[in-house]
């Protein structure tokens, strides 16, 4: 799990109200454009990038981001399993119903990281990391850089980029490797469905 905290984390958000092109954007208006929606779904396609592999490890998914009750991170190549990630941590479904993952230190703050990012509240991020933010609320890249002694462990730098709606995730590991993730067409709605709404409430 602490792989999945690792690079399930950060992804697919969005934005109604954009700036001007030609003007700059500031961290409370990112953060008001990320949390616009009450959900966001669509695929993801995750790629990661070992020393000692010449080729990437790539998976594949969908994802649901509920402004209000967090995230459903749904594997499905080249494995089949359902994680959830709220403020209580992260569960995996399992025959037995959603069970919660051991996740103490790094996997706890990485969730803590995952939903800060997701909700675009930088107030949490600045706990952790020094904010860097340059483009338009069109075409941005946030990047933040760990100031913590424990994620500092783990990541040099993660990269946030996109446009109307987060489109690439980029987590940079102090030991070299690196993990990509991509949502290519994320979509907004206006609710969960009937099951999604039984997944976050147990």
């Amino acid at each position: 799990m602490i792989a999945m905290a690792r690079f399930a984390l950060l992804l697919g958000l969005v934005a109604t109200t954009l700036c001007s092109q030609a003007e700059p954007l500031t961290l409370d208006g990112l953060s008001k454009q990320l949390s616009q929606h009450a959900v966001v779904r669509g695929p993801f396609i995750q790629e990661k990038h070992l020393r000692a592999l010449p080729q990437p490890l790539t998976s594949s998914g969908e994802f649901v981001l509920a402004a209000d009750a967090g995230l459903l991170w749904k594997l499905r190549k080249p494995l089949q399993q359902d994680y959830r990630i709220d403020a209580n941590g992260i569960a995996r479904r399992t025959t037995d119903g959603w069970q919660m993952q051991p996740g103490r230190d790094i996997a706890a703050q990485q969730s803590r990281l995952f939903l800060d990012v997701l909700k675009g509240n930088h107030s949490g991020l600045a706990r952790d990391f020094d904010l860097r933010l340059s483009g338009d609320a069109k075409a941005w890249t946030l990047s933040l850089l760990p100031t913590s002694l424990l994620l500092k462990q783990v990541f040099s730098r993660i990269d946030i980029s996109g446009g109307e709606l987060v489109e690439r995730i980029e987590l940079h590991e102090t030991q070299g490797d690196r993990t990509l993730m991509r949502m290519p067409a994320s979509v907004v709605d206006d609710a969960l469905s009937e099951q999604e709404r039984s997944d976050f409430a147990r």
